[in-house]
């Protein structure tokens, strides 16, 4: 089999993959992209979060699968994963960073796994709100949720949330954040090594 035919081979299990791992609307074979509205309000605004997933293919970003691979993408507010084997591929909705400022792009990995983390806000997140807990342990009241993946970069989490309806909005200091099952289920999914990089 050449390259090239390698490629588009793993471009139609990356489409597979994704029509059957997420709800996923098929453009075409190379560009995916889908809205999922739930509802509008008396305005026609929507009532709840709108979650845009586009394709992305991981041999854009890395050359390789060692230990698995996460993609961020802030834009469409989404995580997408591939196992290191490439058998298994998910995307995820998402919380991103309130501006970008706050956004952090590139690649680094996962250091450390945390179930029940606990949850000290930044000098930065303090100077602009004074009023947070200087400490929240492991509970329901954890920014964090109930799980967490330690990223290389220092303060950079990919985590669970104590409030759901920060998924698919711009609502973080920094981290990209989803839902507590989807934590837990990427978490039992991601190693240590496991490659980063955010878009």
């Amino acid at each position: 089999m050449s390259d090239n035919e390698i490629k588009n081979w793993n471009r139609r299990k990356l489409l597979l993959a994704s029509v059957f791992s997420a709800p996923i609307l098929c453009k075409s074979a190379i560009s995916l992209s889908a809205q999922q509205a739930v509802g509008f309000n008396e305005e026609g605004q929507p009532s709840h979060n709108i979650f845009t997933y586009r394709a992305i293919d991981w041999q854009d970003h890395f050359s390789d699968r060692v230990n698995g691979i996460i993609i961020a993408d802030t834009k469409a507010r989404c995580l997408h994963f591939w196992n290191e084997s490439g058998s298994f591929y998910k995307i995820y909705p998402t919380s991103v960073p309130l501006t970008p400022e706050l956004t952090r792009t590139g690649k680094t990995s996962v250091i450390q796994k945390i179930i029940g983390p606990s949850w000290r806000p930044t000098e930065a997140m303090l100077k602009r709100d004074p009023k947070l807990p200087e400490y929240v342990g492991p509970g329901p009241e954890n920014p964090l949720g109930t799980h967490a993946l330690y990223l290389g970069w220092p303060s950079y989490r990919i985590h669970g949330t104590n409030d759901t309806r920060k998924i698919g909005r711009q609502s973080s200091s920094g981290c990209i954040g989803l839902y507590n099952e989807q934590i837990e289920e990427l978490f039992d999914l991601v190693k240590i090594g496991t490659q980063v990089k955010l878009i």
